[in-house]
């Protein structure tokens, strides 16, 4: 990780604490920060139940985008969806 660039520790200008958090939350959840970063991330959330929650929710989001991008649609359905296709393509 230690070509990864770190995060400014402090807000911009008129940011909050959560603001900064949030804005670097998929910085966290796709493992692209500091060892350091990572550790004031944990900190906050551990302190913040706002941000927790919103971690928590786009964890979950993460898990549920992986898991439907890995499942097969059955074989039934990928020709009846090609039959649609080719039924909409002729008749146009």
């Amino acid at each position: 990780m230690s070509d990864l660039t770190p995060i400014p520790h402090e807000p911009a200008e008129g940011e909050s604490d959560c603001d900064h958090a949030l804005t670097h939350l998929y910085d966290y959840l796709d493992s692209e920060m500091t060892e350091a970063d990572e550790q004031r991330m944990r900190a906050h959330v551990a302190h913040c139940s706002p941000c927790l929650a919103e971690l928590s929710i786009e964890e979950l989001v993460k898990k549920l985008v992986k898991r439907s991008c890995a499942e097969h649609a059955p074989e039934t359905l990928l020709v009846r969806i090609r039959q649609q296709i080719t039924v909409m393509t002729v008749s146009d």
